[in-house]
């Protein structure tokens, strides 16, 4: 009788106990949907990135809700037609230049975007990430960096695919679109 108790004692205390040798058990459902949702918002970053450098303004104004709003150093743009027209004034800009660097090849500038903190709530989402940009407008055609600051954005789930609703930039080279003393990403 006193080995069947010790037996039935030690399998109970074993059952309770953390098992280091079980495999860990499949990571909650949300997980595999914040991953996915960061891919997407992910790919949306990079599609307005190469928008922008393109100075495409239908693809770019696309990365945003029909109400979006851009708020960038030209000014505050808001609604989809409005910032495409936007892009369209960057392209008017970018075309004179490059017109003053026949027979070169024109100059160009690229922009990058690092770290970037999501914070996922159904379908609505917050962004926050660092930007550079690399330009080659001197006579060398060698790159420097031209800017940098960060964004800090609000998206929204539309029809299934995430937008941005409101883009704020800030650029640390102009003393008016600096950012603050406090930590966006808190």
């Amino acid at each position: 009788m006193k080995k069947s108790t010790t037996i039935v004692l030690v399998a109970a205390v074993l059952a309770a106990a953390p098992s280091f040798a079980a495999a860990p058990s499949a990571p909650p459902s949300y997980d595999a949907k914040y991953a996915a949702d960061r891919a997407e918002i992910e790919d949306l970053q990079a599609r307005y990135i190469f928008a922008l450098d393109w100075q495409d303004a239908d693809a770019y104004a696309s990365t945003f809700t029909e109400d979006g709003v851009l708020d960038w150093a030209g000014g505050i743009a808001k609604g989809r037609e409005a910032i495409r027209v936007e892009v369209r004034g960057m392209r008017a800009s970018f075309a004179k230049k490059e017109a003053g660097d026949a027979p070169r090849r024109p100059a160009r500038l690229r922009h990058f975007t690092t770290n970037a903190v999501l914070k996922i709530d159904g379908d609505h989402a917050t962004h926050v990430a660092y930007w550079f940009e690399l330009d080659n407008d001197g006579r060398d055609r060698w790159p420097y960096v031209g800017g940098y600051g960060h964004y800090e954005d609000e998206l929204r789930r539309v029809n299934g695919h995430w937008l941005y609703t409101k883009r704020k930039i800030f650029n640390e080279v102009m003393d008016s679109r600096a950012a603050g003393p406090q930590n966006p990403a808190r």
